[in-house]
């Protein structure tokens, strides 16, 4: 069931009946999962599934991670990463490439398993990079990466119904774990904005959704509404933020919406929160899903594959710092 927030913008649902044996039930939050896809292209959702304690522990993580010292964390720079994981330092990327530079640090990690063996098929597949004498860090985030996967798998069931299409859809198109989950420290932006440099600029997220976890008590999250204004997506205790990216709108030519957001942090104190970018596999060609190019909206976006299109958008990022 849907309800709004405060807003009218922002829409709360609940994920309870996500794998319901009841296809009617399954059907009735997909069509509310569709309405505020065309609509917002952001919702909470509660009843999600990740318990608190795996929330918590992740936050413990990051919170230990962003205090060791800057030595440490550049060993990890993302920016001598082929596949972009690791650290990102203060100003080390920019989204909005009208800004300087973002206020954040950020540490990515992709998926990895005892064993794994990765391929050469992709430039976003390899190892992660990890910090040394950080007891549990490693096995605390990759806890909270695997319950967040598991949701983000449940989710495309939906998604596909959404769209009137089978259930299974998209089950042969995530088959390699194309998620990546990041750890975001946002220090306190001075009262006095700084000029071109805010603590994520605006942008679209480059994958099929992103799932976001946000501090209850730091505010910093915004979303630009239809009219062109940014609306407050203001933390509430118990839910996580799910907006939808670049490769769902490219393959349902708009009709989903990716929508511009941003960050700031002017609560006077740091801030946290750990997005997770789910994307498809890197060799998905993102060609109009069936029934979104009509005559009244025609085709609007080149055919690329998945991997191409995140890589791409990767690279416009990170040029203005890579080494």
């Amino acid at each position: 069931m849907m309800t709004s927030t405060a807003f009218q913008e922002i829409p709360i649902i609940d994920l309870s009946n996500a794998t319901s044996k009841d296809p009617a039930l399954r059907r009735a939050l997909a069509a509310d999962i569709r309405n505020a896809c065309v609509t917002v292209g952001f919702f909470y959702v509660k009843n999600h599934g990740i318990p608190e304690e795996v929330i918590n522990k992740a936050v413990g993580a990051a919170e230990r991670f962003f205090s060791i010292p800057i030595e440490a964390k550049m060993k990890l720079d993302i920016h001598a990463s082929p596949n972009f994981k690791g650290y990102t330092a203060l100003l080390g990327e920019n989204v909005n490439l009208n800004n300087k530079g973002d206020l954040h640090e950020a540490f990515d990690v992709g998926w990895e398993s005892e064993g794994t063996v990765y391929s050469s098929d992709g430039a976003m597949v390899g190892s992660n990079v990890w910090p040394d004498n950080l007891p549990g860090f490693r096995e605390d985030v990759l806890t909270y990466y695997d319950a967040a996967v598991r949701l983000g798998l449940s989710l495309f069931p939906l998604f596909a119904l959404a769209l009137d299409l089978p259930e299974d859809f998209f089950a042969d198109k995530v088959t390699k774990q194309a998620a990546i989950v990041r750890l975001l420290h946002y220090p306190p932006q001075p009262l006095q904005p700084m000029e071109g440099v805010e603590g994520i600029g605006a942008h679209t997220d480059y994958e099929c959704f992103t799932v976001l976890w946000q501090q209850d008590d730091t505010p910093a999250l915004q979303v630009m509404n239809t009219d062109g204004k940014w609306i407050d997506a203001i933390p509430i205790p118990g839910t996580l933020v799910l907006n939808l990216g670049d490769q769902l709108a490219r393959w349902t030519n708009d009709v989903f919406k990716s929508t511009v957001h941003r960050a700031i942090n002017r609560t006077g104190k740091g801030r946290y929160s750990i997005p997770l970018f789910f994307g498809t596999d890197y060799n998905v060609v993102l060609e109009p899903l069936p029934g979104c190019v009509t005559p009244d909206n025609p085709a609007k976006y080149e055919v690329v594959t998945a991997g191409e299109y995140v890589k791409s958008r990767l690279d416009a990022t990170y040029a203005q710092s890579r080494v």
